[in-house]
């Protein structure tokens, strides 16, 4: 960034001086002969490097042109402060000052941005010679690099004070001035999606009330191309494929200190697909097999993911029929008249080139197998544009890089190329300690520490520690992801839990150990096994308890097996407005142990958008048994607890209670139901603020013992009763982490139901 030169540095650049004597100059027709020439005052260079940039012959005839070349040799070499020269005779002397060494480098005025921070980035150092020109540039280094926080009006002043001994002190004398924030994003062209929605899309943002801690409402002119592209994805992704920025306009204000930006942009109409079709151009092959694998549905709002989609699918189907060098491509026809694009896939024949090799560089602490493994393509292998760029997105994906180009070029034959993989590696590893605070759970202190690629391996490792006011927990895991050679995930959990309730009269101890191993069967499932063996300890039940808890008290092991299957739709993105995820798992414990029971669990969701993306629309439906076979009975530590999974009721505030029971102990339950919707919404305020807000209606049950007949014969109610509850909610996104406030009211209850009207969760590492 240029500025203005302050007095201070133009005293700088005219502190070099050059002195001749009058008269030293003889007329053009003249000429000098210097037999001898005498160099004076230099101490750190050399006399021959003096008389090497003078360069005048000795003994005889010197024209003034040449004495003149030989003033501005010396007076461009930076090397002197002052030069002086003087005829004696038939000899000439030539007397230097050099500059100064520097003793010190100071910064005045500097808040923001600390010393050790600006000393390394400018040129000049101590104990070093000093040039003004170099502390001018550094001046404009340091101005550029308060301009990269956000602070146009920065200014820096270059100054000197002068030591004995030919020795200065540099001193940067700094003006940080305000941020220059980004004061206004306004759209012009935008018929489709307000400005509101469109400024959420943008990576920048708006100054708002949290200015001091945001970074991202600094105007930072290398995020606007990233802006434009994220603008262009969000408006194709909706059926927009004539969609463009036009042009963005940045303009800032007289003072300095604030930034409008303004985003030209033309939207073009909505496009639906309309007839899908698929043929082939190449002899003896079918494109019947091709045309099942189509994801791309008549009359669905054009989504060029949904094109990707099936072309990957399609070039899988050529993978297995061994058909090398076939393209996918997708042809386009528009019809303006009822906006509808027609789509053929065609499979036309590509030209014959191949992979020669896979060029990794810049990988000092990665494994080069762990970024080879994100290709799917091998040396030898057909070459495939695609799935190379697929791999490099795989490739920036893992989050050991902070950057990562994959590029190709071409091999030792013309049908070979070369692709070489260039990455940047950054820190993997993480210190945190957090706190976090729960209406239920009350304030907690947490620590963890993980290396995400452990060894350069790709491996994960993770110890974490927590404390609340309720409970405490140690946990340690291990994770390979890439086990034999193949996307296998294979993991270890082990785990210390204690629990003190507030909310119940008994403590409970469990220690867990977890082996387990995941991985995909489908392009949006994966299937997860593990086996669990823990040991649970009920203890510490008051006396005031139900006999059912004061019966179950004691410890017992648990041995079982167990498998999660796991589908989403965001892993492949078919539709940018709805995605649904569904899980369903189930744990068999009886292979060894105490407890001889099968747990089943399932959950499914969905969240859309609606209103032109304002509203965002979310339902879970979730639900649960465990059943104990054999001579087994259920105890609490295998039934499942209320936790969150209706909002309006404490911790354990609903389900099979014994009211014959002085504290009227909660005692959970086999079986369980839930349904959660939710609607998150903007309230009106500036969407830099980050705060929404949302309406929630959620209903369910818990119900269920083996046994509802204590040995003193006290029985309990453990029908299915059901509960539901309406409340609001506002959500803020804050520099310490985001926070919920939910404010509910049950609708449904029983007499002894303990509600919940207000919660508030936050959690944060620092």
């Amino acid at each position: 960034m240029t500025r203005k030169l302050g007095k201070g540095a133009v005293a700088l650049m005219t502190a070099l001086a050059i002195t001749v004597p009058a008269g030293f100059f003889p007329s053009p027709a003249a000429a000098l002969v210097f037999n001898d020439i005498t160099i004076q005052g230099n101490n750190q260079v050399e006399t021959a490097t003096i008389l090497n940039f003078l360069d005048l012959p000795q003994g005889r005839d010197v024209s003034a042109g040449q004495v003149n070349d030989a003033l501005q040799r010396l007076q461009n070499s930076g090397l002197f402060e002052t030069v002086e020269l003087t005829p004696q005779g038939n000899r000439l002397v030539v007397t230097v000052a050099e500059y100064p060494t520097i003793n010190r480098i100071s910064f005045e005025g500097n808040r923001r941005l600390k010393d050790e921070r600006l000393s390394e980035i400018i040129g000049s150092k101590s104990r070093r010679v000093y040039q003004p020109s170099q502390a001018i540039t550094d001046a404009q280094t340091l101005a550029q690099a308060y301009a990269t926080e956000g602070r146009l009006a920065a200014r820096v002043d270059p100054r000197i004070i002068r030591r004995s001994g030919n020795r200065v002190d540099l001193v940067f004398e700094i003006k940080e001035g305000d941020v220059t924030e980004i004061e206004r994003i306004s759209f012009t062209g935008n018929r489709a999606f307000s400005d509101r929605r469109l400024r959420n899309v943008l990576e920048t943002k708006q100054a708002g009330i949290l200015r001091t801690f945001i970074r991202r409402d600094t105007f930072a002119p290398e995020r606007i191309p990233l802006d434009e592209q994220l603008l262009t994805d969000y408006y194709r992704s909706r059926g927009y494929a004539d969609f463009k920025v036009q042009a963005v306009a940045s303009e800032i204000a007289r003072e300095r200190d604030a930034f409008f930006i303004t985003f030209n942009i033309q939207e073009g109409p909505q496009y639906r697909f309309g007839n899908v079709t698929t043929v082939s151009e190449i002899p003896g092959v079918d494109a019947a097999a091709f045309g099942e694998q189509n994801r791309v549905e008549k009359g669905a709002v054009y989504n060029p993911s949904v094109i990707d989609t099936t072309i990957r699918r399609m070039e899988t189907i050529a993978i297995q029929q061994g058909l090398n060098f076939v393209n996918i491509e997708p042809r386009i026809t528009r019809n303006p008249s009822n906006q509808t694009l027609d789509l053929t896939f065609a499979l036309t024949r590509g030209e014959r080139v191949f992979v020669e090799r896979i060029d990794i560089e810049g990988n000092t602490t990665t494994l080069d197998e762990v970024i080879r493994r994100q290709f799917n393509t091998v040396e030898g292998d057909p070459f495939n544009q695609r799935e190379i760029r697929n791999s490099a997105e795989r490739v920036r994906a893992l989050g050991y890089f902070a950057d990562a180009q994959v590029e190709t070029r071409q091999g030792s034959t013309p049908d070979q190329v070369i692709v070489g993989v260039a990455v940047e590696e950054q820190p993997t590893g993480s210190l945190s300690f957090g706190a976090s605070y729960g209406a239920s759970s009350g304030v907690g202190v947490t620590a963890s520490i993980s290396e995400n690629n452990f060894l350069g391996r790709g491996q994960s490792v993770g110890l974490a520690i927590s404390t609340a006011s309720d409970d405490s927990s140690a946990s340690f895991s291990f994770a390979e992801p890439y086990f034999l050679g193949r996307d296998l995930r294979l993991g270890f959990t082990t785990s210390y839990t204690e629990t003190d309730s507030d909310y119940s009269d008994y403590d409970t101890r469990s220690v867990k150990v977890i082996p387990s191993i995941e991985f995909p069967v489908s392009a949006n499932g994966r299937l997860s096994l593990r086996y669990e063996i823990s040991k649970n300890t009920l203890l510490d039940v008051d006396e005031d308890s139900s006999i059912l808890l004061q019966d179950e008290e004691g410890s017992r092991v648990t041995s079982a097996l167990g498998y999660t299957y796991s589908w989403d739709s965001r892993k492949t993105g078919l539709d940018p407005l709805t995605a649904y995820r569904f899980r369903f798992s189930q744990d068999i414990a009886g292979a060894g142990g105490d407890t001889k029971t099968i747990t089943t669990t399932a959950l499914a969701g969905v969240e859309s958008t609606a209103w032109r993306d304002d509203i965002t629309l979310r339902a879970e439906l979730e639900g649960g048994a465990v059943f104990a076979y054999g001579d087994y009975s259920n105890w609490i530590l295998d039934r499942f607890s209320t936790g969150s999974k209706i909002r309006g009721f404490e911790s354990s505030g609903y389900g099979p209670r014994d009211l014959t029971a002085d504290n009227e102990d909660a005692l959970l339950g086999n079986y369980y139901w839930a349904l959660r919707t939710e609607a998150q919404f903007p309230i009106g305020l500036p969407e830099e603020y980050g705060i929404t807000g949302g309406l929630f209606a959620d209903v369910g049950s818990l119900w269920g013992l083996d046994d509802a007949v204590g040995t003193d014969g006290t029985e309990v109610d453990d029908d299915m009763y059901v509960r539901a509850a309406i409340g609001a909610s506002i959500f803020w996104t804050t520099p310490i982490g985001p926070l919920r406030f939910n404010f509910s009211k049950a609708l449904k209850k029983e007499d002894y139901d303990e509600e919940q009207n207000f919660d508030l969760t936050i959690q944060t590492t620092f």
